[in-house]
């Protein structure tokens, strides 16, 4: 083994008899270089958008959600709920009670949910920081506020600072048979305290208010639609939810955010993987030139290998060398595009080369890139296994021909 490695690395670096034979071995360590490089820039650009996105959601997921598992509202009063709000891996604990609703405000309606949240809400988003105009607040039980989302403002073509109240209508929980259908919706009016962008599943679906107020707008004196728990940083999540589980029963759903945005989490991986393969056919076409490459160096190097039959080298030993030198061409590509696109990426991360779009117009002005170590290991596996395969088959098929190339030399 170790005597094919050394003459796979003498071949490596030895110049040629043919020079074709170093253009090709040339083109195919360049081939493999780019195609490394541009894997690992893409799973890293995958990686940033995954995270810039999820970012987005978790604002407004919780780390744990609480529902019923029939049925649409629950007793949050119960002692096992009493137990669990007390809980010390809690950071915050928020009830809320949410419903469809009809919005209207001047002459312009629009179907949104309202989103009675409890008092801890507004400490878990720093809403602040996503308030696109006027404030984060709720008022108080007695001057209620809504906060509502960028899309429900734009449908409705409000502006938060006129003296108009925006007007809700909901279905009264226990309608009667009157004449008048009007009869049968509980109509109030609340002010907008503020507009927030987070992301457009949410701001075309939400209108906050306090818990109070939905409870009066949608005559739920005690019951909400779910709990939401945001934890410590210590705790570990999948032990405390199963702790939860067994606290509550079969009777209530209880998800982290993976499994609140399961189909979100689906689809970004199947991109990123489906890119993956894409980008490993075209690494397999840069990979196969290795056969060419050294199927010309067997040929190159005929009288070296009969040296070594005449000097009792089997035809194993032959072939480690050859396959040695495949995975040599390979393997150097790989380190050197590894290398490249952590540099370009690490370049994206500081500076920004590659911009989105114009200032403005995007959640963020440049491509958003994170490398994670994994991925350095997949691409060099990758690449080791494809080259591998061609370089084994490259040299066997090769040196299978020249078993007896030492007799032809001396007939010649």
């Amino acid at each position: 083994m170790n005597l094919a490695l050394y003459f796979a690395k003498r071949y490596l670096f030895s110049k040629k008899s043919t020079n074709a034979i170093n253009i090709i071995s040339g083109i195919s360590m360049f081939g493999v270089l780019i195609g490394s490089a541009a894997l690992i820039v893409i799973l890293s650009v995958f990686n940033g958008f995954e995270a810039l996105v999820l970012s987005l959601y978790n604002r407004f997921t919780p780390d744990i959600k609480i529902e019923v598992l029939h049925g649409k509202t629950f007793d949050p009063t119960t002692s096992a709920f009493k137990q669990l709000k007390s809980a010390p891996e809690n950071l915050y604990y928020v009830e809320a009670l949410e419903e469809k609703a009809l919005l209207r405000f001047g002459k312009n309606q629009y179907i949104a949910t309202v989103k009675g949240v409890s008092a801890d809400f507004l400490k878990t988003h720093a809403l602040d920081s996503m308030i696109l105009r006027g404030q984060a607040t709720l008022g108080t039980e007695k001057d209620p506020r809504a906060i509502i989302g960028s899309g429900v403002e734009y449908y409705l073509s409000m502006n938060i600072e006129s003296d108009d109240p925006l007007t809700i209508f909901s279905p009264r929980k226990n309608m009667g048979t009157s004449i008048d259908p009007t009869n049968d919706l509980n109509r109030n009016e609340i002010y907008v305290s503020g507009v927030f962008q987070i992301q457009q599943d949410f701001d075309l679906k939400y209108v906050l208010v306090p818990l109070s107020y939905a409870r009066m707008q949608l005559d739920e004196s005690q019951n909400v639609s779910s709990v939401e728990i945001y934890l410590k940083n210590t705790v570990n999540l999948n032990g405390y939810k199963n702790k939860i589980k067994t606290l509550l029963g079969d009777d209530y759903k209880v998800r982290d955010r993976f499994e609140q945005n399961e189909l979100l989490y689906k689809i970004l991986n199947s991109e990123k993987w489906a890119v993956y393969l894409i980008l490993t056919f075209v690494l397999v076409i840069a990979i196969c030139n290795i056969i060419g490459s050294l199927t010309m160096l067997v040929i190159d190097k005929k009288k070296d290998i009969a040296i070594l039959f005449s000097m009792g080298a089997n035809e194993r030993i032959v072939r480690y060398i050859f396959l040695f030198e495949g995975l040599l061409i390979s393997m150097a590509g790989t380190v050197a595009g590894l290398v490249l696109g952590a540099g370009f990426c690490y370049l994206q991360q500081k500076y920004g080369v590659i911009k989105l779009g114009q200032s403005g117009t995007f959640v963020m002005d440049k491509y958003p890139v994170e490398m994670h170590w994994p991925d350095f290991l997949l691409v060099f596996a990758t690449v080791f296994i494809i080259s591998f395969i061609a370089s084994w088959v490259a040299s066997r098929l090769s040196v299978r021909n020249f078993t007896n190339v030492s007799q032809e030399l001396t007939e010649q």
